[in-house]
């Protein structure tokens, strides 16, 4: 059980990091941050608490965050406990109706609202969506063989820029919309990427459970252009759960978002020193 001394020492540590993060408040004033939240830290309590704190402190100094998150292992969880089997291909579940149903349900009900409730609890004003909600994102099929799977095709950001006016902080199910009334289930970091580039966000922080984009020796690359990485997963350095944030990485800035950022979401306060503090943390990728 968390006392109240771990809690101000949670607070004085946050408080430091801020102070030596004067210096580049400024100059996230305004941004727009795309957050992948997933991994980790969506299953453990006070992970989530200190990353709901982080993203209410950075909407406190100025910054426009937008939450986006998976829920992967409480689909499969929830699939396992009404026996409806679930298969993948490349990497992607294949959704029929069957399956959707339960994605959004665990999406949108379960996972959304309680990330939701944790930034409320910390003094912010969280509000949960989809891509399904005002047209956010109108979807085609992905691949016929993955079924009720979507790739977001258009995007309408109104009501983004809405909440943003309105100090509130979005949180988005990956989930989306067919042009006949389906309901598409979208890869976390694919929604993410798209939302971001939609927006033309200053940075989009994809939260992972490694330390970032590692080099053939298996260090951390700090900072990587889009050459590298394409050059890297050729010479499959880059391969296996990485190619697909990469690959979101080099879309979202194409849509020209500015830079994208690959972290451990494990680490305390890893979106405030990625974006308020000179060293930064995991690897920043830009376009060439």
């Amino acid at each position: 059980m968390r006392t109240q001394n771990t809690m101000n020492r949670d607070w004085i540590a946050t408080a430091r990091t801020l102070s030596q993060a004067l210096p580049y408040l400024q100059r996230y004033e305004g941004a727009i941050v795309v957050v992948k939240f997933g991994g980790h830290a969506m299953g453990d309590d006070e992970a989530m608490q200190v990353f709901a704190r982080d993203i209410v402190l950075m909407r406190q100094v100025g910054v426009n965050p937008v939450i986006v998150h998976g829920g992967g292992p409480m689909i499969n969880e929830m699939l396992d406990k009404l026996q409806i089997k679930s298969e993948f291909v490349n990497g992607k579940r294949v959704t029929d109706a069957a399956t959707v149903e339960v994605v959004e349900m665990v999406l949108s009900g379960r996972v959304n609202k309680r990330i939701v409730q944790a930034i409320n609890q910390e003094g912010g004003r969280g509000v949960g969506l989809s891509g399904k909600d005002a047209k956010l994102m109108i979807c085609e099929p992905d691949n016929p063989e993955l079924g009720l799977v979507g790739t977001p095709v258009e995007m309408d950001t109104t009501i983004l820029h809405a909440m943003f006016a309105a100090d509130i902080i979005p949180v988005i199910a990956p989930l989306g919309m067919g042009r006949n009334g389906e309901t598409f289930n979208i890869n976390g970091d694919t929604a993410a990427g798209a939302i971001a580039g939609a927006l033309k966000a200053d940075r989009l922080l994809l939260l992972t459970d490694v330390a970032g984009v590692k080099n053939a020796e298996g260090e951390v690359v700090t900072e990587l252009r889009a050459a590298q990485i394409r050059q890297m997963t050729k010479d499959g350095v880059i391969a296996g759960g990485m190619i697909p944030k990469t690959e979101t990485a080099l879309d979202a800035i194409e849509r020209g978002v500015r830079a994208v950022v690959i972290l451990d979401g494990r680490a305390p306060n890893a979106t405030l020193l990625e974006l308020f503090t000179e060293h930064g943390a995991g690897s920043l990728i830009r376009g060439d």
